[in-house]
């Protein structure tokens, strides 16, 4: 089974990592459209403590537009998620960047292929950017 993310292991803090993910993110043209802390919600919901856990929705308008182009119903796959937690044995901050070739080769168009592998060589730049800042 393919994997659908890729990572990256920044040595910082977290509030720093999730800061560093998103000026990496901008600088290869995503903005971050939905910020969901897990662990806060499953605290306030459940009263259950969770190692930090925070998906960011990172949108590339441009790209977006294109894929919404070919197919309307691929909103059900965007934004491309990117998760910035705190591993539970070691504590270490991991990013994992959803892997947009394997989400988006649900939908049967080679146009949304042709976008996803774009998209996918974008966020392994903003990935590499997060890698070497460490």
């Amino acid at each position: 089974m393919p994997s659908i993310v890729f990572s990256a292991q920044p040595c910082c803090a977290f509030d720093d990592a999730v800061n560093r993910t998103t000026e990496a993110l901008k600088a290869q043209g995503f903005g971050i459209i939905s910020d969901i802390d897990v662990a806060a919600t499953l605290k306030a919901k459940l009263g259950v403590e969770r190692p930090r856990y925070r998906i960011l929705g990172a949108c590339a308008p441009t790209y977006a537009m294109r894929a919404l182009d070919f197919d309307p119903h691929i909103g059900a796959l965007l934004p491309c998620n990117v998760v910035v937690r705190e591993d539970a044995e070691n504590g270490q901050v991991v990013v994992d960047f959803m892997d947009p070739t394997s989400v988006l080769g649900l939908i049967d168009k080679p146009e949304v292929h042709a976008i996803a592998k774009e998209v996918c060589g974008k966020l392994m730049q903003a990935r590499d950017a997060l890698a070497q800042s460490a």
